[in-house]
């Protein structure tokens, strides 16, 4: 088998869990420890993890930095470590375990050559994604640059596990999301008071146009918030920050002003429900102000927002 082709469909949820369990015994595989708190919202249950070892997941931090600080910028793609390594998903894309990770089977879909994180997506990037997307519930998120919560500068596509919590509806935010999008298919999720689109993706009649599809929307969306689309090549660079989620049913594009709330960072996932606190007090001052705020404290306003030519849902 040539070493760039696709895995087989239907095998890659048993080669995560293979590689996982090797990848754990081995060390190669390092997860960080966190406990699970729930807080309530406009009708729905955000999940908070709280870590139990703040000092580990700094100190990757700083080694990082200083690894940069002397001009070795680190790259833990190129190359990957083959113990963390799953399947080849295409000619341009593999999948790899995240080495410290807090979600259980997180999948990253790397770029086998170095592309800028901040550089848009492209249809390979959507075919790529899509093939994982259907090989299990789970739910794909993008973080577009350092403001977004991205900590590598090489492009990659994610994916966990659904359910994200072990209770409440498998993405938190669901109960928000708009049951009946505008003409054009786009609206906005209930309660999200900054800029963001939203829009469910129909039914395709095969994998290769699902994905043709997914990537129009997205096009389409970064227009609708006043972002540049893509102009069809691989250098586009994002004109500013942005999260996008993705499930085989819908995306939400959020564009971003800043990293963090308060001491909080937020990636994509946020938007999705799911946050990360370091420690107690961040978990009270989250309960305090509600996840809400901390999205909207991170996320572009409205006032910002581009003004799309036609749609009741515009910004």
């Amino acid at each position: 088998m040539n070493q760039r082709t696709p895995f087989p469909r239907g095998t890659l949820a048993g080669s995560i869990a293979t590689v996982t369990a090797a990848a754990r015994a081995g060390g190669a595989l390092q997860p960080i420890a966190t406990g699970c708190e729930f807080v309530e919202e406009r009708g729905a249950t955000f999940f908070v993890r709280v870590l139990a070892n703040f000092q580990r997941k700094a100190e990757q931090a700083a080694a990082q930095q200083r690894a940069e600080s002397v001009g070795r910028p680190a790259n833990p793609f190129l190359p990957y470590e083959e113990a963390l390594f799953v399947a080849n998903v295409s000619e341009s894309h593999v999948a790899i375990l995240n080495k410290f990770n807090v979600v259980d089977r997180h999948l990253l879909i790397v770029t086998r050559r170095f592309e800028q994180q901040q550089s848009l997506l492209t249809l390979r990037d959507f075919e790529a994604w899509w093939r994982c997307l259907g090989e299990f519930d789970s739910l794909g998120f993008y973080n577009g640059g350092a403001e977004a919560g991205a900590s590598q500068a090489h492009k990659h596509l994610q994916l966990v596990p659904l359910p994200l919590a072990p209770r409440g509806s498998p993405v938190p935010i669901a109960p928000l999301l708009p049951a009946l999008p505008d003409a054009q298919g786009h609206g906005r999720v209930r309660g999200f008071d900054f800029c963001h689109d939203f829009a469910r993706l129909p039914a395709a009649a095969s994998e290769a146009a699902a994905a043709r599809r997914a990537y129009e929307t997205y096009a389409a969306m970064l227009g609708r918030v006043g972002m540049a689309p893509p102009s069809g090549s691989a250098t586009d660079l994002q004109s500013e920050p942005y999260n996008l989620l993705a499930c085989r049913e819908w995306l939400l594009l959020v564009p971003r002003s800043r990293e963090f709330a308060g001491g909080i960072s937020v990636n994509a996932l946020g938007y999705a429900g799911a946050l990360l606190v370091r420690n107690e007090e961040q978990l009270r001052e989250l309960r305090a102000t509600g996840p809400l705020a901390a999205l909207r404290e991170t996320a572009r306003p409205w006032r910002a927002c581009g003004r799309p030519a036609a749609g009741p849902h515009a910004c």
